[in-house]
């Protein structure tokens, strides 16, 4: 059954931030947690927010997100909430403070530890209504989470997961170019090539729905016209709102599944927090788009052929290429060695691979013997 559903209130242009207030006031939120990192907060984007919220600085700041979300910030967060008499969030930053709102959302409102509200534990039918409101404000151009229905979480045991539900999904995105003109060039290139690894891989995915194609592929072309420029030019604003939009549309057409490319990342983000998501995608992407071919879904509905037209190449074989010769034009590592990688990490990562929740989604089911052949692609 294919399901088609998009119910986040986005708010897009440069400047949006200003339309703060009326959106906590339209969900309800009138005592709102604002969960952040140290980062975005030094940069006084955190004071734009209070700003425009027209609140005193007695609004609750959770500060400490950490670059791969984890269950021990969940918990200090939900803390403060409970504390503070929140009732509601606003997310502020790239995918992991979001990522971490929609945590403590569902934490602070149900009982039970992180753990039990994970996909592979059969946690998604244990989220209900209600779960925290959360008002979503990227900063950076990458993971879509301000409209995606997941949370990807690190638990105590090491286990990188989904929370995914119908009822994490933000209230309200506000997608303001401006904030991301200080991004430095290696977070542009790198939450760029996140962006694009999710237009592509949910485009593979098998699942019925021609919505989400459509949006995954006009992201695309956006994405990879307009990354260099972003990456290259930080105030060129077009290039900013090209790659904030196709950031949005990666995730608005996640509810058609991923596949191995994120298996792989988050497996090995589990192992090694300290390796960007968005470069670990890059990096997979061409031996996932190999494995990928021969599937009858990518076969008879012309797949890479239509990759190849958004992304205005003649060749389909060269999608792959493609891609890695971009990760290297943007100076980002280009191979998992490259980042520290070593063989004897491949079991474990396979391992978690085989359990990820994106494992079922992917066009063709890997076995570990593929997974193995895809890390050595990588390597």
């Amino acid at each position: 059954m294919a399901l088609i559903n998009y119910i986040t209130q986005i708010q897009f242009e440069f400047g949006a931030l200003r339309l703060l207030k009326s959106e906590c006031e339209r969900v309800g939120i009138s005592r709102p947690l604002i969960v952040t990192d140290r980062g975005i907060k030094a940069v006084g984007i955190v004071d734009k927010v209070l700003s425009a919220l027209g609140a005193s600085h007695d609004v609750p700041v959770y500060d400490a997100t950490p670059p791969n979300p984890n269950e021990a910030a969940v918990r200090e967060a939900v803390d403060v909430y409970i504390e503070q008499q929140c009732d509601g969030i606003i997310a502020v930053g790239g995918g992991s403070s979001i990522d971490l709102a929609k945590g403590v959302a569902v934490c602070a409102t149900h009982e039970g530890p992180l753990q039990s509200f994970a996909v592979i534990e059969g946690g998604a039918t244990r989220i209900t209504s209600k779960t925290a409101p959360v008002i979503a404000i990227p900063t950076t151009a990458g993971t879509g989470s301000e409209v995606g229905r997941g949370a990807i979480l690190i638990l105590d045991d090491g286990r990188k997961v989904g929370v995914i539900s119908p009822f994490v999904v933000p209230k309200a995105a506000i997608c303001d170019p401006e904030l991301t003109l200080k991004l430095p060039p290696v977070m542009t290139a790198a939450t760029g090539m996140d962006a694009i690894a999710h237009c592509i891989e949910t485009f593979m995915a098998p699942a019925f729905n021609p919505a989400a194609d459509g949006i995954a592929l006009d992201g695309l072309w956006r994405a990879w016209r307009h990354i260099e420029r972003a990456t290259a030019h930080p105030d060129d604003k077009v290039a900013r709102m090209n790659m904030m939009s196709a950031s949005m549309q990666g995730a608005l057409a996640f509810q058609k599944g991923l596949g191995c490319v994120h298996s792989l990342s988050h497996s090995l983000g589990g192992i090694n927090p300290r390796l960007h998501h968005g470069t670990l995608n890059a990096i997979f992407l061409p031996a996932v788009i190999a494995f990928n071919q021969e599937a009858p879904s990518v076969q008879e509905e012309t797949k890479l052929v239509r990759l190849a037209q958004a992304m205005g190449l003649e060749n389909p074989a060269k999608v792959g290429p493609s891609i890695r010769e971009m990760t290297d034009r943007l100076g980002l590592p280009t191979t998992l060695a490259g980042v520290g990688v070593t063989r004897d990490m491949f079991p474990d990562i396979i391992k978690g691979a085989l359990k990820d929740h994106s494992h079922k989604t992917n066009p063709r089911v890997a076995s570990e013997s593929d997974y193995q052949a895809m890390l050595e692609a990588s390597f």
